[in-house]
């Protein structure tokens, strides 16, 4: 994090504490010091001020500052697990009174960060301006976020093999992955290689569907994961309203079912829509392409008759942004997040796109824009690249959701990292305008 100068601490101790900013005194106790910085690393980061009361008033640092360096660091050395040592300054506020600032990044790997309580570690998280200790959900997304439990890889509660579409796996394995050897109706066989592909796991004794194999070729993925739909709406105006132009709920297996290699007339399998016009190859669509459809028909498309006497269209959005933006939030939402689906909304102006869960851990929005790798849900994003949704050179938003936008209507894309969600905005050029 970048030091404050004295203007922004300023305006830090002028808008009060809140879910980023702490005050405390440097004779608290140490405990009470690491359940703080424990918070403020599970959460985004942020700053405590020591030597500020919780009135905003400066009383200073009760011992020299080096002194002050010297307890916070041994707080974080000896009350904060894992170990995690924050960043540093001191301020001279006034002649002879110091203010100690301690900086906390907004993307602290490990997560999540416990605090040594009475002798038990326990993990706490910032709600507002109070720090308490965190739920069950609570701290299993941090663990998920902190890339130590990968949701897709659990074990899905109470799936057996029959809640798995048997139509889309054979259709998988034998013309994406090209393995024809299997027998339809040899089980064994079958159980074993979804189990080597993580599409099945071991749980209590038993190979049972992992979350990744439900939420990719279930049959009803919606009856063990009531957060895996997609709300898709359509307003007439720039904000949303009850009376809508569109709406649905999308909901199903991620992967669609599509026709067989010698019913497709080119080579490549399968053979994937590049504009909203083209014909589908598929025979029953998955929540991917409902998604894209639902977008199709929502916005609008201009025809026109080139030089070379073809038809041509031009769409309000260009395919590839669409179609990527969806991909990347059923691939990378945070799916710990119970009872919350992904927000598919179509304005007269925008699109957009919320997903549940912040960004996981070291990934930031600027990180995004340059195409940096990294996901939650590993078994989902390497069976939908398989399919060719994603690009092995995770370039996808600079390339298909960035740069298609800037050639398409010259706007910029937003990407929001929130507390709990991932906006991507998707801007429209009003009517007339070049």
């Amino acid at each position: 994090m970048n030091l404050p100068n004295r203007t922004e601490i300023a305006e830090l101790i002028g808008n009060g504490k809140n879910s980023y900013v702490d005050f405390m005194r440097d004779d608290l106790q140490q405990e009470r010091l690491c359940m703080e910085l424990a918070a403020l690393m599970n959460m985004k980061g942020g700053y405590i001020l020591l030597g500020v009361e919780d009135d905003g008033s400066v009383s200073g640092l009760t011992r020299d500052p080096k002194k002050a360096e010297e307890w916070v660091m041994e707080a974080a050395q000896t009350g904060l697990r894992p170990e995690f040592f924050p960043e540093w300054h001191s301020l001279e506020w006034e002649p002879g009174k110091f203010i100690g600032i301690i900086s906390l990044p907004s993307n602290a790997p490990n997560t999540p960060y416990k605090a040594k309580c009475d002798s038990v570690w326990t993990t706490q998280v910032r709600v507002g301006t109070k720090t308490c200790q965190a739920t069950h959900e609570e701290e299993f997304r941090l663990y998920i976020r902190g890339g130590r439990i990968q949701y897709d890889h659990m074990p899905a509660p109470n799936a057996g093999m029959n809640d798995l579409d048997m139509k889309r796996i054979f259709n998988y394995f034998r013309y994406i992955r090209q393995l024809e050897y299997l027998e339809d109706d040899d089980f064994k066989q079958w159980e074993n290689l979804l189990r080597n592909s993580e599409l099945m796991c071991e749980h209590d004794g038993d190979v049972v569907p992992s979350a990744a194999g439900i939420l990719l070729f279930g049959k009803n993925p919606k009856r063990f994961f009531p957060q895996v739909g997609i709300t898709a709406v359509a307003y007439v105006g720039t904000e949303k309203d009850y009376d809508a132009r569109a709406r649905d709920y999308i909901q199903g297996p991620l992967t669609s079912l599509f026709l067989p290699p010698e019913q497709q007339s080119m080579r490549n399998y399968p053979v994937m829509q590049r504009n909203f016009s083209d014909p589908v190859s598929i025979v029953e669509t998955g929540v991917i392409e409902q998604a894209v459809d639902f977008v199709r028909r929502a916005i609008n498309v201009q025809a026109y008759i080139d030089s070379g006497a073809r038809r041509q269209e031009i769409w309000d959005y260009p395919f590839q942004a669409v179609r990527e933006a969806i991909v990347n939030a059923v691939t990378h939402r945070d799916y710990a997040f119970e009872g919350t689906d992904i927000e598919l909304s179509v304005y007269s102006d925008r699109i957009e796109i919320i997903s549940p869960g912040s960004l996981p851990n070291a990934v930031t929005v600027e990180k995004m824009r340059s195409g940096y790798r990294s996901t939650r849900n590993v078994i989902i994003k390497e069976v939908l690249r398989d399919y060719r949704y994603i690009e092995a050179t995770g370039m996808g938003v600079p390339r298909k959701i960035i740069r298609e936008m800037q050639q398409h209507n010259g706007t910029d894309v937003d990407l929001i990292d929130e507390d709990d969600r991932f906006t991507v905005r998707l801007w429209r050029l009003p009517k007339g305008a070049k």
